[in-house]
C-alpha cells in the first residue's frame, strides 16, 4: 500500500455540498469552518519581514540565536516557564508540519502506538500513519496496554473543543510517560487565547517538576499574531530531543526562511498586538456565543481557543445542514473523531461584519 493510500481522505472535501448551499444564501456565506485569520498581520512584524528581505544565504535550520533567545524569554514572560534553554528551541515551518512529521522524526514505526486525544485535530492521527505506527485516540493512557508508546500527544487548549487541561492532569500524563519512556508533545497553539482561568504549559515547573526531559511544547503564532501565511512556529523543551529533531531536519532541508525567522523574533517580543487581537476575538466570541445559545445550541468546554464547540443534540451533519441553509458554514465534529459526532466546531475567525451577520440570521 502506498503512503497516500494509507491516509484518510482529506476531511474538508466532504464539506463541499454544505459549502455550496451556504454560498447560495442571498446575503453571502459566513465561513466559520476553518480557523484562518482574517485580521491584518501586525505592522511591526511586516516591517521585520521587509527588513530581512535581503537574504541571499541559507538560513539556519536551528534558528538564529536571537530567535531562540526570544522564544525562551517569551516562555518566561507569558507561559510561566523560567529557565528554558535556548538550545532546546527549534523553529518549524508552521506547527502542522511538525505535528505530521514528529512521530517519524522520533523514530516511531510499525508496532508502535502514538496516543492522541479522543477528540482531536486530525493531523495527530495522520502523523502516526505517515510513520507506519498505530494511532490511538484515547483520553485514557492505560488504553495503550503493553504496546510500545514512543509518543503521547496532549492538546491544551484543545482544537476543536477549547478544553483546558489543569496542572494535575498534565502532571499525571508526564509521570506516566516518563515511566514508559515516552515523549510527551504538547500542542499549545491557543494558549494566549484563554477566556477563563489559565492554560498551563507542559514545561511549567508545576507540571514537569522543573525538568524538561522527555517533553516538547509545540507553538504557532498563526493565531495570536495573524501569521498563518508566514508559517511561523517552533517546538521547545528537552534540548536532547530538539537536537535529535535538528539532525534529521538539517538533512531534509526543513528550514524556516530567514525573513520569517526575523518576523517571528519581532512578534515574540511584542505583547501589545497579541492583546489587541485577543480583544477582537473576545468580542466576536461573545456575539457568536449569544447567537448560538439563543438559537437553542449548547456550547460545551470552549474556555479557550478560536472555536465554540456547539451542539443541538443531533448528528453533526444535520446541524451543518441547518446552518448552511442560513448561509453559515461550520465544521462537523466528526472530522475530529467519532466522539465529536454530535457537535460542530464554530470558528471565531470572521470579520466583525460577518459575525454580526450570523447573529442576525440565527435570531431573525
Amino acid at each position: 500500500m502506498t503512503l497516500a493510500a494509507s491516509l484518510p481522505d482529506f476531511p474538508w472535501d466532504r464539506l463541499a455540498p454544505a459549502a455550496a448551499r451556504a454560498r447560495s444564501h442571498p446575503e453571502g456565506v459566513v465561513d466559520l469552518s476553518v480557523g484562518t485569520p482574517v485580521d491584518p498581520t501586525p505592522a511591526l512584524v511586516q516591517r521585520a519581514l521587509a527588513g530581512a528581505a535581503d537574504a541571499p544565504g541559507y538560513p539556519q535550520t536551528w534558528g538564529t540565536p536571537a530567535l531562540r533567545s526570544a522564544v525562551a524569554a517569551w516562555f518566561a514572560r507569558r507561559r510561566g516557564v523560567p529557565g528554558l534553554d535556548p538550545d532546546g528551541v527549534l523553529p518549524t515551518v508552521g506547527s502542522k508540519e511538525l505535528v505530521a512529521w514528529l512521530p517519524t522524526l522520533l523514530g516511531a514505526g510499525p508496532g508502535d502506538v502514538v496516543v492522541h486525544p479522543e477528540v482531536a485535530y486530525p493531523t495527530y492521527d495522520v502523523g502516526a500513519r505517515i510513520a507506519r505506527a498505530t494511532p490511538l485516540a484515547s483520553d485514557a493512557l492505560t488504553a495503550a496496554g503493553p504496546a510500545r508508546v514512543p509518543l503521547v500527544w496532549v492538546n491544551s487548549p484543545s482544537n476543536p473543543t477549547g478544553r483546558v487541561l489543569p496542572v494535575e492532569h498534565l502532571r499525571e500524563v508526564v509521570a506516566w510517560a516518563r515511566e514508559r519512556g515516552a515523549v510527551v508533545a504538547s500542542d499549545e497553539c491557543y494558549a494566549e487565547l484563554v477566556w477563563s482561568g489559565r492554560a498551563p504549559s507542559v514545561l511549567d515547573p508545576e507540571v514537569c517538576g522543573g525538568s524538561h526531559e522527555g517533553l516538547l511544547a509545540v507553538y504557532s503564532l498563526s493565531k495570536q499574531s495573524n501569521l498563518a501565511g508566514y508559517r511561523a512556529a517552533f517546538v521547545a523543551g528537552d534540548p536532547a530531543l530538539v537536537r535529535r529533531l535538528l539532525e534529521v531536519r538539517k538533512h531534509a532541508g526543513m528550514i524556516v526562511p530567514w525573513p520569517v525567522q526575523a518576523a517571528l523574533t519581532a512578534a515574540l517580543g511584542d505583547d501589545e498586538h497579541v492583546q489587541e487581537q485577543r480583544e477582537r476575538y473576545r468580542r466576536r466570541r461573545e456575539v457568536l456565543l449569544g447567537a448560538l445559545t439563543g438559537a437553542g445550541f449548547r456550547v460545551d468546554h470552549s474556555e479557550a481557543g478560536l472555536y465554540l464547540w456547539a451542539t443541538r443534540d443531533e448528528p453533526c451533519w444535520d446541524t451543518v445542514g441547518w446552518l448552511a441553509e442560513r448561509g453559515v458554514l461550520v465544521a462537523p465534529g466528526e472530522f475530529y473523531g467519532a466522539a465529536g459526532a454530535r457537535h460542530v466546531r464554530v470558528a471565531l475567525t470572521a470579520t466583525d461584519e460577518r459575525v454580526g451577520a450570523v447573529a442576525a440570521r440565527l435570531t431573525g
